[in-house]
């Protein structure tokens, strides 16, 4: 166990301030990479952290004892983009070699493969799995956006896009969210076929997509472009509240941005802002 779930609620209800964030100290650093972090997310409902790297790796720690559970190499595939399912031992990973761009449902207990999920024709760059039900949603080259049951190893729905997409689901699992070309386009889940209900505009950045999310809560959108920008959007209404300029991204990575449980920050791997209107992004 990692917790009590008494204990679990405690470090999520912890409001981050500014002052809080800048007091901050490096705690432990890892160094066992031989390339480029490319993807890493924390599990929801315990103190584990998934990483995939470069070097063809996936790791998993523990953060609260700063330890490394576990490194899983993927020489055969490589590795790109890695997320937790609802269970911390077991998580979904993109391939990164060229020939198969089958996602991987990958048991880290025993390192075995629990199922592979084909329809994708070139690289996944975006994927996202809904924390309430066992679905997920991903975005290839391929210009297509699927829709898939962890328990199906066919896609459940296909879109096509005319561009490179990003998506995510909300916390619910009710809306996802699909961006390319400066907008943002709302789905209902459950009619996804009727089109989007709604579309938002970030305020004419045109450039790719990166990163779609949404705040625990839902209330607000972000979204990372190619061009080193961060937009943050009212997910009801389409009010693009923020904007924040980190730097160009290079055509090899990503601009990856998330919010604090509360959603009061957004964080990114080199700034932090608050969300509101008119406030400037802060160096860390």
């Amino acid at each position: 166990m990692v917790g009590t779930q008494q204990e679990r609620e405690e470090k999520v209800s912890l409001e981050l301030t500014e002052e809080i964030l800048q007091s901050m100290e490096t705690g432990m650093v890892f160094r066992d990479y031989n390339g480029r972090i490319s993807s890493m997310d924390f599990h929801k409902t315990s103190s584990y952290l998934v990483t995939a790297s470069d070097d063809e790796s996936i790791r998993l720690y523990d953060v609260s004892g700063a330890a490394c559970l576990k490194a899983i190499n993927s020489k055969k595939y490589g590795v790109d983009l890695v997320c937790f399912t609802s269970d911390p031992t077991t998580v979904l990973y993109s391939s990164k070699n060229g020939w198969d761009e089958s996602l991987r449902l990958l048991s880290l207990n025993d390192n075995k493969y629990l199922r592979y999920f084909k329809g994708h024709h070139d690289r996944v760059v975006s994927l996202s799995l809904c924390s309430r039900k066992e679905c997920f949603i991903s975005g290839s080259l391929d210009r297509t956006v699927l829709l898939w049951d962890q328990r199906a190893e066919k896609c459940q729905g296909l879109l096509r896009v005319q561009g490179r997409p990003a998506a995510a689901y909300d916390d619910q699992g009710i809306v996802f969210a699909i961006a390319f070309g400066g907008y943002i386009r709302m789905f209902d889940s459950r009619k996804y076929e009727k089109g989007p209900f709604e579309i938002f505009s970030v305020g004419g950045d045109i450039s790719d997509a990166n990163v779609v999310k949404f705040s625990n809560d839902g209330r607000l959108m972000l979204l990372t472009t190619m061009d080193g920008y961060i937009h943050v959007l009212d997910s009801f209404r389409g009010t693009l509240l923020s904007t924040y300029n980190v730097k160009p991204v290079s055509i090899n990575s990503t601009l990856e941005a998330s919010f604090s449980p509360e959603g009061k920050f957004v964080v990114s791997g080199i700034a932090f802002a608050t969300s509101s209107f008119g406030v400037e992004g802060t160096l860390i």
